[in-house]
């Protein structure tokens, strides 16, 4: 009688399991089944890769290109040189994977704008043809020449050069797909209007990750509300062919939902490119060779060229970099590469015919096979043996996995074998694990969140009362904080991988055993660098003083590390490099909570006041100072020893913000030596910003006469300044800002 009622409930109870394992996959809220089923395309193309075409080649402003020829950006004579030779060379298409979107500066023209107006050589300059003008002509006697642009700030739609031709009601479908990333833009940078005007083609190279960051698929149709636009892909397939052709896009013919194709195809020429609903192309991914697919650019310059045969018959060349620093990396299923391989792939799986898709109905055919699989073991688990419904289990699972590599290897087709098993797999363990897992959760969520970032006791606070911890994030004022090691290269050249791990776990230990002292919230680790903030999750009374008073302490903190690194390079004999610090302080209205995605989140803060924060510890290298705090903090510790150091623009922000160096507590600020410096100072900096540039003179001497702050370098600096200005009268309204031009 008990097996009997056993039966019927166990029925129900694994009936019920698998409805709700069902619409966990459905839903997908946790990501795992798209983690999953990435997981086995990913192995599927290393497994099975495409082979080379032999079609494409990779022009690379690489590193020894960079140190032969110079700096990047080059003058565009030099670019005009490189593409005029790439098309002697043989190149059937020319692609450039980046923009050109400000005038030369080094062009005659622009350099001539820099000379006043009596100086000899600024009407022959201004007679010279522009450095732009020469690579126009070299773009437009090419004739092969794709431009290319992407997310930008200029609002002008780009130049249209060839046309997509679709029916009425496809361009408003394409044209009412806002909501996903990667097709849809507003405003884009973009290649001048000469250079787009001598180019044969321009297309998008806007690149969209998946959630996970990883770049899967690429858009071949891009639109900006008003207008299809293609992708650079399809222009130098458009080009490939001629030029004559006009890309077509249409539904593909009989199509449904449960066939192993896309919904639409866009036709150029010869060439039939299956497109998803979202409007892109799943990549089929391949490793490029270094030695045989890539070129350096320095080779296709005059002073280089023709040293070696440079043989480009009838090959799509992409010229993009992979230099450090210039370098757009994309994480993709192969790892991460240049982002210009993310075209590349995608351009020569379409000039083979070699297409991955992925059905609309795919995850619902998988998520059936799995239930339908459940229902099966469950149902037999009642007949059969333990030892036969593993026999049959393993059966099952492993025809999962053969008709899904058959499907890839024949068709293409993209379907996930993992998620069936998986989920059988759960259906034995999910009902004792499910009920733990939930409560585990509550009772550790805020331990979880925030035990490895604030002190002891805002963590005590927090679980008496989860509440404070306002999930989605709120807007609240904070004091931010930035540090980093300077000269963080040079220090770890000369140290061992463990001794290196060691010193920066001693560095950031102290750093942080002072931060969580003073009621701060470490944010995160950045290799040697540490973000942190106050006044979040607990309210710090006074917090901009609190941030001040830590950073001084960290200056201080610094010592006795710097003095083990002193005995270690006596006994081997070796200069000590000794560690500084660069600290960045800014107090504002930012963003603050939990932030980051299903899988993975992070306490965390945003917003203008943040980013300056950033850019102040960036900046104090250039003025020559421990710390630099902006306008509202300093407002907040009048009575701290302070010093104007700038009104700068920082770069990313138009409007200018004073910057101050933070010298000391109350009690430098009462100091005679610093009073006397800071009445010269303020004298020194006011009349500079007002442009009395002899009263800044003057009273900068007075300034350095009396320093004994080690301010050496924030005086040289302004001595160069205001030199050049008395040579070199500023022209028009002087306001006094510097523009910062880097972090």
């Amino acid at each position: 009688m008990l097996r009997l009622l056993v039966h019927p409930f166990t029925r129900l109870f694994t009936l019920v399991l698998i409805l709700g394992l069902v619409i966990l996959a459905v839903l997908d809220t946790t990501g795992i089944k798209a983690r999953i089923s990435n997981f086995v395309f990913e192995n599927y193309m290393k497994m099975e890769p495409r082979d080379p075409s032999g079609k494409l080649v990779f022009v690379d402003i690489d590193d020894l290109s960079l140190s032969k020829v110079g700096q990047w950006p080059w003058p565009r004579t030099q670019l005009a040189q490189m593409i005029t030779n790439i098309n002697k060379s043989g190149a059937k298409v020319i692609i450039f994977d980046g923009v050109l979107a400000e005038p030369d500066r080094t062009s005659p023209d622009n350099i001539a704008k820099l000379l006043g107006e009596d100086h000899p050589a600024k009407q022959s300059l201004t007679e010279i043809e522009s450095n732009d003008q020469i690579l126009a002509q070299s773009i437009a006697d090419a004739g092969n020449f794709v431009a290319g642009f992407t997310y930008g700030s200029n609002p002008k739609p780009p130049e249209f050069k060839s046309g997509i031709k679709m029916k009425r009601d496809i361009r408003q479908y394409f044209l009412d797909l806002k909501n996903y990333d990667g097709i849809y833009f507003q405003k884009t940078a973009q290649f001048l209007p000469e250079l787009q005007a001598a180019a044969a083609g321009n297309g998008s190279f806007m690149a969209s990750p998946e959630e996970d960051a990883v770049i899967r698929r690429t858009g071949i149709i891009f639109h900006n509300g008003k207008q299809p636009y293609p992708s650079l892909m399809l222009e130098g397939i458009r080009l490939y062919q001629g030029g004559g052709t006009i890309p077509i896009v249409d539904r593909t013919p009989d199509y449904n939902n449960f066939q192993i194709r896309e919904p639409f195809t866009v036709k150029v020429g010869e060439y039939d490119i299956p497109l998803d609903a979202e409007g892109k192309m799943w990549v089929y991914f391949r490793e490029f060779d270094p030695k045989q697919e890539y070129l350096s650019a320095y080779k296709f310059l005059d002073s280089h060229y023709g040293e070696q045969d440079m043989d480009l018959d009838g090959k799509i060349v992409f010229i993009a970099s992979s230099a450090e620093g210039l370098m757009d990396l994309r994480a993709t299923p192969l790892g991460n590469k240049p982002g210009v391989l993310v075209h590349m792939n995608a351009t020569e799986q379409i000039l083979q015919g070699k297409y991955l898709v992925r059905p609309y109905t795919a995850d619902l055919l998988e998520i059936g096979t799995a239930a339908g699989i459940a229902l099966l073991i469950i149902t037999l688990s009642f007949f059969v043996n333990p030892a036969w419904l593993l026999m049959i289990t393993a059966a099952v699972s492993g025809s999962a996995f053969w008709m899904s590599w058959h499907l890839f290897r024949d068709y293409g087709g993209l379907f996930d074998p993992v998620t069936p098993t998986f989920m059988v797999a759960l259906i034995f363990v999910a009902s004792s694990v499910l009920s733990y897992l939930k409560t585990e959760y509550e009772r550790r969520q805020v331990r979880g969140a925030f035990g490895m970032y604030v002190s002891p006791r805002v963590m005590r606070e927090l679980e008496k009362d989860p509440s404070k911890l306002k999930l989605g994030g709120e807007n609240k004022e904070l004091t931010v904080m930035f540090t980093d090691i300077r000269k963080f290269t040079t220090i770890s050249e000369g140290l061992t991988p463990e001794e290196l791990i060691i010193l920066m776990n001693n560095f950031l230990t102290a750093m942080s055993d002072i931060v969580l002292e003073y009621k701060g919230t470490i944010d995160k680790y950045m290799g040697d660098a540490m973000m942190a903030f106050w006044n979040a999750p607990e309210n710090v009374e006074d917090h901009a003083k609190a941030a001040c008073r830590a950073a001084l302490e960290m200056q201080t903190a610094l010592e006795p590390l710097n003095e083990k690194i002193k005995e270690k390079a006596k006994e081997e004999g070796s200069e000590p490099v000794l560690l500084q610090t660069g600290i960045g302080l800014n107090t504002g209205i930012c963003a603050v909570g939990n932030m980051g995605s299903h899988q993975r989140f992070a306490y965390s803060a945003l917003g203008d006041s943040v980013n300056l924060a950033s850019r102040l510890e960036g900046q104090t290298k250039n003025y020559g100072v421990e710390i630099l705090i902006g306008e509202d903090t300093c407002e907040a510790v009048k009575e701290f020893a302070t010093l104007e150091m700038d009104l700068i623009r920082v770069k990313g922000k138009t409007k200018p913000v004073h910057i101050y160096a933070l010298l000391g507590d109350e009690e430098m600020a009462k100091n005679m030596a610093f009073k006397d410096l800071k009445k010269y100072h303020e004298i020194m900096i006011a009349a500079y910003q007002a442009g009395d540039f002899e009263e800044a003179r003057d009273a900068l001497q007075s300034c350095q006469k009396i320093d004994s702050f080690d301010l050496e370098v924030v005086y040289d600096l302004y001595a160069e300044r205001i030199k050049a200005l008395l040579a070199y009268p500023p022209e028009g309204k002087w306001d006094g800002v510097f523009d910062a031009l880097t972090k």
